[in-house]
């Protein structure tokens, strides 16, 4: 909707993880390279966690993408499963045959793991979201690094998630499992600097013809507000051009990036954050003349649940006919 007003080819804050268009921060390198070192070092386990919506999912495809292909890779990143399914997904990306008998699986990797070592080949397994992972799951991934035997140190095993992950580590059933724990890394959020540049970033790779959209109030405010955490940033941008866009303002100034958090919290909240609301149909009809199709509905319907009255109907005056307007009703 807004991006030809803007000079933009594509939305620049998509949620969605674009592995072509990956902002590497300081951090974030760093990160990148402490995991890749995770891969090659001989300490078998690596605990990475970050914040919620600070790109360890987008960090992991980066490095997924940078694999050699000598690396045999089992990424999990919806670990809650039971026993059986865990060992099940884990056999089926690895190429090991699976009939529900634990102590074959077990033969099977083991074997893997000899066969790697011969042929100078690595075994990497990544559990992402580990910070769901049940106790006794997380001893069932330390048990797997038994079957290694000494000196063939070709298995690494990443643990990622949220911060919760080290209390989750803290049960005393985990002890055998932190000692061996030979690289531990957080990745931080953006300081402001890296705010801005993240976002010009994003403005750049969505074919932006000027990168003067946000002034620099407007900046300092979405690290504000944001903590530097680009989940939210994304949120945050996203809404200001629809807002600027419904308001012509051709520049996002510092009062639209405020206009904008106080649309996108819920009500009540003491410090708002600004996250989506789910569309919530009450008290809101919407009914059109046919021939729109879902996707300018989908959008209509995320307007009229996240802009004041008076911007609602400005900005659906540029979408739709005139004559259209009178079927909306609020």
């Amino acid at each position: 909707m807004y991006t030809k007003y803007y000079g933009l080819a594509r939305k620049p804050f998509s949620l969605t993880p674009d592995p072509a268009a990956v902002f590497m921060s300081e951090t974030h390198q760093e990160g990148l390279a402490i995991l890749k070192y995770g891969i090659l070092s001989k300490k078998c386990f690596l605990v990475l966690t970050a914040d919620v919506g600070s790109g360890k999912t987008t960090l992991l495809q980066a490095l997924v993408n940078s694999l050699e292909q000598d690396v045999h890779l089992c990424l999990l990143n919806n670990p809650i499963l039971h026993r059986d399914e865990f060992f099940s997904y884990i056999a089926n990306k690895l190429g090991i045959n699976w009939d529900g008998n634990k102590a074959m699986f077990l033969i099977e990797f083991g074997l893997l793991l000899k066969q790697c070592f011969e042929k100078g080949e690595r075994v990497l397994l990544i559990f992402d979201e580990a910070h769901v992972l049940p106790v006794d799951l997380l001893e069932e991934i330390r048990l797997l690094s038994n079957l290694e035997e000494k000196g063939q140190d070709v298995l690494s095993i990443f643990l990622v998630g949220q911060p919760e992950l080290n209390e989750r580590m803290s049960d005393d059933r985990l002890l055998p499992l932190r000692q061996r724990i030979g690289i531990r890394f957080h990745l931080n959020r953006f300081d402001l600097e890296e705010t801005r540049q993240y976002i010009l970033f994003r403005l750049r790779t969505a074919g932006a013809r000027h990168l003067n959209i946000f002034s620099g109030e407007a900046l300092a405010l979405i690290h504000e507000a944001s903590q530097g955490t680009p989940r939210l940033i994304n949120i945050i941008g996203d809404h200001a051009l629809l807002t600027g866009f419904a308001e012509n303002k051709p520049v996002i100034s510092a009062e639209l990036i405020r206009e904008s958090i106080d649309d996108l919290h819920f009500p009540g909240e003491d410090n708002p954050l600004p996250v989506a609301k789910p569309f919530k149909p009450e008290g809101k009809r919407l009914a059109l003349l046919g021939g729109l199709g879902f996707a300018a509905l989908g959008g209509i319907l995320l307007l009229l649940e996240i802009l004041p009255v008076t911007r609602k109907f400005s900005l659906l005056g540029k979408m739709l006919p005139e004559s259209w307007l009178q079927y909306l009703h609020f």
